[in-house]
């Protein structure tokens, strides 16, 4: 019997027999530093002695997170700090496929990441092929719903490519290299007596019922299916696996993640470690959840979640949620979400507090940072090409793909081909119900109040032109600086 399908495979190492524990052997990995070291310089120690530092110049990483807001828990600091000053360590993150991409709330995990890659240690993101088949409690009042294979494999497949699009183009020269792993690899063949026999009896149910997912699912009227309970059993296993198969020292979540991840270092002192020898020493670390000033998580909006992935959420609209935080937000975002030195986020803190300080400054840089990281040089352009044609009275040089991503954010109309051909511009003013007639038309564009595609008009009868088309099926007008409507030509 099966926990699930075995979608793909991996050869044991020589020797090994699947299910048996093997001695830890160490990371197997070089030793990189990258330029985070000048965040460390002003980073306040995490305890009363000193922050630790590699012989090689290694920054202090659990120094650097807590400088910037991104510590909640870590199960031993000090031992943390001396294991990251030694060598470089293999830090994962997990990411169940519960949809075909991430969101801003999922970003705090891929830049704690990134910063422990930039300081010289090998992230790994771990996609939940196999726990995504099950559902996380955590942070839930009800059960997740029951995915199909066939969506659960799309979804790993479309979070793998974010995570390697996103953590692979930030990557600093020389650093370690980015690993995306899938949990499916091992739980896949794994069956279900194995799992109890190697596993389960290795787990407390006392302390699993402790956890507060469960205990607060627990008292809700649902309760917790058996399912959702053995969760942490299996995410427990896969800090295990990955200890035991990958060198895997560090797991780090969001807060409500806590109880999952000790579950996990509990387990390597059960597997990996007994009277023979000692269990390898791994850590756990959480970060905040991102929450604004008001405590609302951030990644939702009116329309809905805040995507990472393009396909989801344009670049434009990614960028103008971030424009749009508020003042109280902005400076911890700014110290959560990019990596701006400190010192610069300080500053920009003290000129919004200056006389003629121009308002939403923060919420720019913010914004272009974070786009940036998420959708690359490329993403960030379309954002701000975009957000500079929709600007009341802008100039931008326009294209067809510039206007389909602002498409959702202005009016738009559609008009056959036959009744924009050889119209006037008056004309197709009043068809999409710009102007309510065609001599209040041509008395605004005698006034210089008519824009098309961005070009003032002047002249009363502009006849509208095969080539004022955009891509040959769009027109930008625009009734004065603020009223645009985005046409759409239909054959």
């Amino acid at each position: 019997m099966m926990l699930q399908q075995r979608l793909a495979s991996r050869p044991t190492r020589a020797g090994h027999r699947r299910g048996q524990p093997l001695p830890f052997q160490g990371s197997r990995l070089a030793s990189h530093v990258t330029s985070a070291a000048a965040e460390v310089a002003e980073a306040p120690a995490a305890s009363t002695s000193a922050p630790l530092a590699g012989l090689d110049g290694r920054p202090n990483i659990v120094s650097l997170l807590r400088s910037r807001g991104l510590i909640q828990e870590v199960t031993n600091t000090e031992e943390l700090e001396r294991a990251a000053a030694a060598g470089s360590l293999s830090v994962y993150c997990g990411f169940d496929p519960t949809a075909d991409s991430l969101h801003l709330g999922n970003l705090l995990g891929i830049v704690v990441l990134a910063w422990f890659q930039r300081c010289g240690h090998e992230p790994v993101a771990l996609l939940g092929g196999a726990t995504g088949r099950v559902g996380d409690p955590s942070g839930r009042s009800t059960e997740r719903p029951v995915l199909s294979e066939e969506q659960i494999e799309h979804n790993v497949t479309s979070i793998g490519n974010l995570l390697r699009g996103i953590l692979v183009r930030n990557s600093p020269p020389e650093a370690p290299a980015v690993r995306v792993l899938n949990n499916l690899d091992w739980f896949g063949s794994m069956g279900f007596l194995t799992f109890l026999r190697e596993v389960g009896k290795f787990a407390r149910v006392g302390t699993m019922m402790a956890k507060d997912s469960v205990r607060t699912r627990m008292e809700s009227e649902q309760g917790i299916s058996f399912t959702e309970f053995t969760y942490q059993l299996l995410q427990g296993y896969d800090f295990v696996h990955l200890c035991r198969e990958h060198g895997v020292r560090v797991q780090i979540g969001g807060s409500d993640q806590w109880g999952n991840i000790t579950a996990g270092t509990d387990l390597i002192r059960r597997l990996l470690g007994g009277e023979e020898r000692e269990a390898p020493p791994c850590y756990g670390l959480t970060f905040p959840l991102l929450v604004d000033s008001e405590g609302r998580k951030f990644g939702k909006s009116v329309g809905g979640a805040i995507w990472l992935a393009a396909e989801r959420l344009s670049p434009y609209k990614f960028y103008q949620y971030l424009f749009q935080v508020t003042d109280a937000d902005v400076v911890k975002l700014l110290k959560m979400l990019t990596f701006m030195p400190l010192p610069d986020i300080e500053a920009l803190e003290a000129a919004m507090r200056a006389p003629g300080y121009v308002p939403n400054t923060a919420q720019r840089r913010l914004a272009e940072e974070v786009t940036r990281f998420v959708h690359g040089e490329e993403g960030l352009a379309q954002a701000l090409k975009a957000t500079e044609a929709l600007k009341p009275g802008a100039a931008t040089q326009l294209d067809a793909a510039t206007l389909e991503t602002v498409a959702a954010d202005a009016p738009s109309a559609s008009l056959p081909r036959a009744a924009v051909a050889g119209a006037t511009l008056a004309d197709v003013m009043v068809a999409i119900k710009l102007q309510p007639s065609k001599s209040a038309a041509r008395k605004l564009i005698k006034g210089g109040g008519v824009y098309l595609n961005n070009a003032k008009v002047g002249e009363e009868l502009y006849v509208v032109r095969p080539e004022d088309l955009i891509d040959g099926r769009l027109l930008l007008v625009a009734a004065g600086k603020k009223n645009k409507m985005l046409v759409r030509i239909v054959d």
